[in-house]
């Protein structure tokens, strides 16, 4: 039903196969803004701004979010203000991994890790620096579409080197956050994965 406030965004990213988030994680997603009500919020992958603008829609919540696709980033920019919220998403242009944190903010409530996936790892340690203790890591798509799963039972086969690299990746950074003592992590299969991790 979300995806109905924004129609046009959302069948725009479905037509143009922009990775969106699925239903299923948004409800979650929205959920937890829902529950824990964040003032600030820190976006990694913004693409055309379906997901800033639903979590602006529905909460009070200020949002930084970034993206590296400059054809994205303008997508995004002019979606944010065909629906009047310039005010409070605010888009940066670059690769996160570049980016200067100095001109982030440093006491975010929620970050949502929805950028490249073989980098989780990389984003998940430099962005949790500027997290407020007892503020949440939401991470999407951490089953893959179900890649992950058929990796673990060694029955991924048929898919190209890049590809298995990738899932690799995404395996280890699900095992990663897991062990990881400095957050509280729960796992969600819902949507195409999600973790919920709150910092200690």
């Amino acid at each position: 039903m979300y995806k109905n406030l924004i129609k046009d965004i959302y069948e725009y990213g479905i037509n143009n196969n922009v990775p969106i988030i699925k239903d299923e994680g948004l409800d979650k997603l929205l959920e937890v803004i829902s529950v824990y009500k964040p003032k600030r919020i820190l976006e990694i992958g913004t693409a055309i701004g379906y997901s800033s603008i639903m979590m602006a829609i529905n909460s009070d919540s200020f949002i930084d979010t970034i993206e590296r696709n400059k054809k994205m980033y303008e997508i995004a920019i002019s979606n944010i203000s065909k629906y009047n919220l310039s005010s409070r998403i605010n888009v940066y242009l670059g690769d996160a991994l570049n980016i200067d944190i100095n001109l982030l903010n440093n006491d975010y409530d929620m970050i949502f890790i929805d950028g490249a996936k073989a980098q989780y790892r990389r984003f998940f340690l430099k962005f949790a620096t500027l997290l407020k203790k007892g503020g949440i890591i939401f991470t999407d798509n951490l089953s893959f579409h179900g890649l992950v799963q058929k990796y673990r039972d060694n029955t991924l086969t048929d898919v190209s080197k890049d590809l298995r690299a990738l899932v690799r990746k995404i395996n280890d950074y699900n095992i990663w956050l897991k062990d990881y003592k400095e957050f509280d992590t729960t796992f969600f299969d819902i949507g195409d994965g999600i973790a919920i991790s709150i910092k200690r």
